[in-house]
């Protein structure tokens, strides 16, 4: 393969990790603190909800260290 192949799939793999990850946080973030009354995901089922931010924290910091992986394979390719 050469490394104008590698750069392109590594920037397009780091694009996709980026777009992926803030798709998820938004759409949970959305479904956790939504319009209607204050906190309307958490009046409905007081008794089962959780909080998203620890898991989307967890999602994010993965998604950041693999665009940075990503990153940086591309960047050691280009020429």
């Amino acid at each position: 393969m050469s490394k104008r192949v590698v750069n392109g799939v590594c920037g397009m793999a780091a694009v996709i990790v980026f777009a992926l990850a803030a798709y998820v946080t938004t759409i949970n973030l959305i479904e956790a603190y939504g319009s209607g009354p204050p906190y309307y995901g958490m009046t409905t089922n007081m008794d089962k909800w959780e909080r998203p931010v620890g898991f989307l924290v967890g999602l994010n910091v993965v998604a950041l260290i693999l665009i940075v992986v990503l990153g940086r394979v591309a960047r050691k390719n280009w020429q």
